[in-house]
């Protein structure tokens, strides 16, 4: 595993720890999908339920907290996602490769492409960015008519 890789690993492994420190009770997942959720919602309860992760996913969620910036390494903007679903995901937004939302409010619509990593409370999304190098496709998040990638 190349070192680059190793400290995203670190990173990713530390935003999940601190979104489980953080976010209040009640801020997971049951693994249900409630009728009338999307196709996208149903693929990340699917996930969750399984455990799984590394998967890019897209969906929408309502903005239901706003957390600090993660400033360890890479910086990151991050907030927690309710889905149609009733389940909640925490977004990592690298600011170091992408703008930051900075009109961002509780109750706001954002729309997400990130890969999906597993976690008890409901999972992360992160990699909402462009992929600097090139290699892969990356992720967006969409808010007020805007993308940020």
């Amino acid at each position: 595993m190349r070192p680059q890789s190793q400290w995203s690993i670190a990173i990713l492994v530390a935003v999940a720890a601190a979104y489980v420190a953080l976010a209040p009770e009640g801020h997971h997942t049951s693994g249900n999908v409630l009728p009338g959720t999307t196709e996208q919602h149903s693929d990340i309860a699917r996930l969750f339920r399984e455990q799984q992760s590394g998967v890019f996913v897209e969906g929408v969620g309502s903005v239901e907290k706003l957390l600090p910036d993660d400033l360890d390494g890479s910086r990151h903007q991050r907030f927690i996602l309710r889905l149609a679903s009733g389940s909640t995901l925490l977004v990592s937004h690298n600011i170091d490769l992408a703008p930051r939302i900075e009109s961002l409010r509780v109750g706001d619509e954002v729309r997400f492409r990130g890969q999906y990593e597993w976690n008890k409370r409901g999972g992360v999304v992160h990699w909402t960015h462009h992929d600097p190098a090139g290699e892969r496709s990356g992720g967006w998040l969409h808010h007020a008519s805007k993308t940020y990638e």
